[in-house]
Order: structure tokens, then sequence, then C-alpha cells
């Protein structure tokens, strides 16, 4: 099945508060939306532009979708996973891009099965999701934990570390006594540690109830990382440095027990590829958080995790481009039924928020 049109759309969402990040404060995102239609069905992706994480900015995403993906996508069948894979092998580098357009061809697949995505992968409807608590002085991330918990029912919060250890024992333990000892907590702190301070990090997190540290300090896929996690006492989540099955390998052979699969940065076609390595290592995954919106959060969340998934952002945000905003429950976002998720697209929002 051929490529009859694509479009590509840019837009600004703001947020209820300012987001400090680990290199960046902001009060809004930007994403571009892709669509692919052939023979009546339509495929989307989200994508998230942030130059400290994609590295891309509108006029450089157009450019590689204009200049060198889109003509070689022209011909060929957008229904077969491998050819499209194959129809990209020679361009380096716009992770970005190739990675939204397999996540548009796999809801194009979907669109054309009739079936949802998460059917025709044959996996659960219901996502069990966790809550990302962003820097911000201790009482504030401890307040902001108990009414997310108390208002969502998340199980699980996953808390931004790097704040020095002294400040990031303190949030814990006041986020502790805010949720009670059933939450499990989970630190991320962005690298920002010494690797030579890595291994006394964890061990002090798990000592405070912490389940998984992710990304504790620059991770490389070497001896230092197979020590590292085989003294530590809870599972390295490796994040920043494992973005394809190339990485992902590197580090299941160092003895990797939890690795992140982000939809949103590489795709759907490599995460799926990530977490099936991974599964066979029985290592852990985690669909991790790429700031996605409600539309990016119905898309993403298609791909399973053995961890509770990280597509919550979008409650930051005060608009939407979507017609439909995931519920959470229970800690939970049940998927929807709609094979086609172009049709959730609002295009008046979008228009309305376009850059």
């Amino acid at each position: 099945m051929k490529l009859e049109r694509w479009s590509l759309h840019f837009y600004r969402l703001p947020y209820a508060r300012e987001v400090v990040w680990a290199n960046a404060r902001e009060a809004g995102g930007v994403f571009a939306l892709l669509k692919l239609e052939a023979d009546g069905c339509s495929g989307i992706a989200e994508g998230t532009l942030k130059d400290t994480w994609s590295g891309v900015s509108p006029r450089s995403l157009a450019a590689a979708f204009e200049d060198y993906l889109i003509p070689r996508l022209r011909e060929v069948d957008l229904t077969d996973e491998k050819v499209v894979a194959k129809a990209f092998a020679g361009i380096p580098e716009n992770r970005l891009a190739k990675g939204m357009i397999e996540s548009a061809c796999w809801t194009l697949r979907a669109a054309i099965a009739r079936e949802p995505l998460w059917k025709l992968w044959d996996t659960e409807r219901s996502r069990e999701v966790a809550w990302t608590v962003t820097r911000q002085r201790p009482s504030r991330m401890a307040a902001e934990s108990a009414e997310v918990c108390a208002k969502y029912g998340f199980r699980t919060l996953k808390v931004k570390g790097g704040q020095g250890v002294d400040v990031d024992l303190q949030a814990l333990k006041e986020i502790r006594a805010a949720v009670g000892p059933k939450v499990e907590l989970y630190v991320d702190a962005n690298s920002h540690y010494a690797r030579g301070d890595a291994l006394d990090y964890v061990r002090r997190l798990a000592g405070a109830s912490v389940t998984v540290a992710e990304d504790p300090c620059i991770l490389q896929p070497d001896a230092q990382f197979e020590a590292l996690q085989r003294a530590s006492p809870i599972p390295i989540l490796v994040d920043r440095s494992c973005a394809s099955k190339e990485d992902a390998a590197l580090y299941l052979e160092r003895g990797a027990k939890a690795l992140s699969t982000k939809p949103g940065r590489v795709g759907l076609a490599e995460t799926r590829a990530i977490a099936a390595m991974a599964g066979l290592r029985g290592a852990k995954t985690a669909v991790g958080i790429y700031a996605e919106s409600a539309l990016g959060t119905l898309i993403n969340l298609q791909q399973p995790g053995t961890m509770p998934a990280e597509q919550t952002f979008f409650l930051t945000m005060t608009e939407q481009v979507s017609t439909l905003v995931p519920g959470i429950r229970g800690g939970k976002i049940e998927l929807p039924a709609e094979a086609d998720l172009s049709k959730l697209v609002d295009w008046e929002r979008l228009k309305e928020f376009a850059l």
C-alpha cells in the first residue's frame, strides 16, 4: 500500500506552571504531528521538539521529511514493517523523524485492519501509569504527590532527582510521609551525579524505599555499569543512552535489569524491538515520558511495558489538540477502542495553537 498524501503540523501547548527539566525551564511544549494517508486510511504520530531532547527545530524536522525521508517512503509498502525500516537503513541520525514515520505507519496499519493497535498487538487495553514529580522544593513535591495520588489513584511516582543528595533524600522523605507506604517511588537523577558517586547514591535511595534508580549518572554499557548494577540493591533503569536496539543489546550484555523505551523519541517499531529483547533477558521495561500531549499519549501508550508507563505529562497542559483526553482512574488509563487515531485529532484546535 503506497503513500498517497502526507502532512506535518507544528503546535505549542501551554503548561499550568513552569516545569523544570534537567537542562531547561519551560512554560509550554512544542510538538509536531505527522499524518500519512493511504487507501482512504490515515496514520499519525506526535513528536516532542526540545533542543536538549530531540535536537531539532520545526524547520530542521520539516527539511528532514521533505528532503530525505518522504521521497524514500513513496515507493514502499507501508503495511510492511521490514520494508519501511529498510527504506531508511542508509540514512544516519534523524532519529525523531524516522521514529515518527514508524509510529505513523503502525497507526496506519491499525486503521487499515480496523482494529485498535493495542488489540492488533494482542495486549491489554488498560495501562497502569505513573506520575512524574518534577524538580521543586521538597515540600512542594510532597504536596503535589499527595494531590495527584488522591485524585488519580497513582500507585507509582517517578521522582525527579539531581538537586543534590541531601535535597533528593529530603524530597523522598517528605513525599513518603505525604503518600504513605504503599505508593512505589523511583528516582530519575537525569545523569546528575558523578559515576564514582553513583553506587553510594543508589544505596541511599534504596534505604529511602526507592525501588528503581534511573540514570543516576552518565551511563555507558561498559564494565563500570556492569559493576554498578551488580552491586546496586535496586535495578538501574537506563534511559538517556539507550535509544536503539543496538544500545539495548549492549546494556543487556552488561546485565541491565531495566530499560526505558520511549516511542516519542525513537518510534513504536524501535521500542517494540527493545522491549522484546529485554523480555528475553528478564529485564523490565518502562514506557518512558517524552512530555507527550494527550494525543501523543494515546499513540505512544499503545506500547506496553512491564513497569507503570510514564505517559501522564499531558495533565500538566491547559490545552489539547485531541478530542479525547485520557481519564485516569485507579492509576490506570483505558485506551480507546477507535482503530483510526487520526479521528481523535481536533483539527480546529490544532490550527488555533499552530506555530
